[in-house]
């Protein structure tokens, strides 16, 4: 059983350390094991924790809870001044060995220990360039959904803190397991892509807009022969200028992103239905088997049989 320490710092952001609770706290073993993770919750001490979100939280530990911890994780919080001791705490916690993890904004209070300097990290869109600018030692990347460094883990915004902590129990315990995880919380236990799709548009001339309809449009629905020619006049545009601001704002070409929206879809059908893979790649919006497999096994290194065998074994 490793033990997981949550870092609820004034200002903590109840959604993030939320993720924490509901991935650790009930996270199953493998294979009818006895749970997986011991979770505790600390502050700077023990007792009362001020959130933005409308009310307070209590603590039971304070930051002694860190020095035994395997895997640290700082949830969102108010930027601001980290106390020193938090800082020490942190920097002894990584120089013996803890994996350290910040959801959010969480990843401040990494950056501002040190730990994150010649790393590549993230945090919510709306915030990675000041980040970056704050503490230019920080390698930001602002598509990622969250970074896997090795010791040191980051994620984007708040649902990112999900996708990150079921990142960690896949890791540590297998997919199954964390299929198990996400199965339990409702959700799916992987998402594809980055945050870069859920930045809003940003205005460059008097005529702007967002495609976020387009994208919601194409997303629920993405057949073979959806072209790039349907989505552009989906959202009045030319092809040219469709091509180019779909780029500025999702951060890849749409023909990779509809692929990308299939493999999703694929991976669902596969994780929750019985179905055919015929019927799969079908549904998913593939126009052969040959193609869902390409893609795939681009996207998860195994086919779909695999990919079922790996949640289900």
């Amino acid at each position: 059983m490793k033990k997981v320490v949550a870092v609820a710092l004034d200002g903590v952001v109840s959604y993030d350390l939320a993720c924490v609770v509901q991935t650790f706290r009930y996270c199953p073993g493998t294979e009818g094991e006895p749970l997986a993770f011991q979770l505790e919750t600390c502050g700077v001490r023990a007792g009362k924790v001020l959130s933005p979100d409308g009310f307070a939280l209590h603590v039971e530990h304070g930051l002694a809870a860190i020095e035994s911890a395997d895997i640290v994780v700082v949830p969102g919080c108010v930027p601001g001044a980290v106390p020193a001791a938090v800082i020490e705490a942190l920097r002894a916690a990584a120089a013996r060995g803890a994996t350290m993890v910040s959801i959010c904004v969480g990843a401040y209070v990494l950056a501002a220990a040190g730990l994150l300097d010649g790393r590549p990290a993230t945090t919510h869109w709306a915030f990675c360039e000041d980040l970056a600018r704050r503490f230019p030692a920080v390698r930001v990347d602002p598509g990622a959904l969250y970074v896997d460094d090795g010791d040191v883990l980051t994620s984007a915004g708040l649902s990112a803190g999900w996708d990150l902590c079921l990142h960690i129990v896949r890791r540590e315990l297998g997919a199954a397991v964390a299929a198990d995880v996400a199965r339990w919380n409702v959700r799916p236990p992987h998402r594809e892509g980055g945050q870069a799709q859920y930045i809003p548009a940003v205005r460059r001339d008097g005529h702007g807009s967002s495609l976020a309809a387009t994208l919601s449009w194409a997303a629920a629905a993405p057949a073979p022969d959806l072209a790039v020619a349907d989505l552009a006049k989906h959202a009045l545009m030319s092809e040219r200028t469709f091509i180019r601001r779909f780029k500025a704002e999702v951060g890849t070409t749409p023909g990779r992103w509809l692929d990308s929206q299939r493999a999703v879809r694929a991976r669902e059908l596969l994780e929750t239905t019985d179905l055919p893979v015929e019927v799969v790649a079908a549904q998913a919006g593939f126009g052969s088997v040959t193609a869902l497999r390409t893609h795939l096994r681009a996207a998860t290194g195994t086919t779909p049989a695999g990919y079922r065998r790996s949640l289900h074994r």
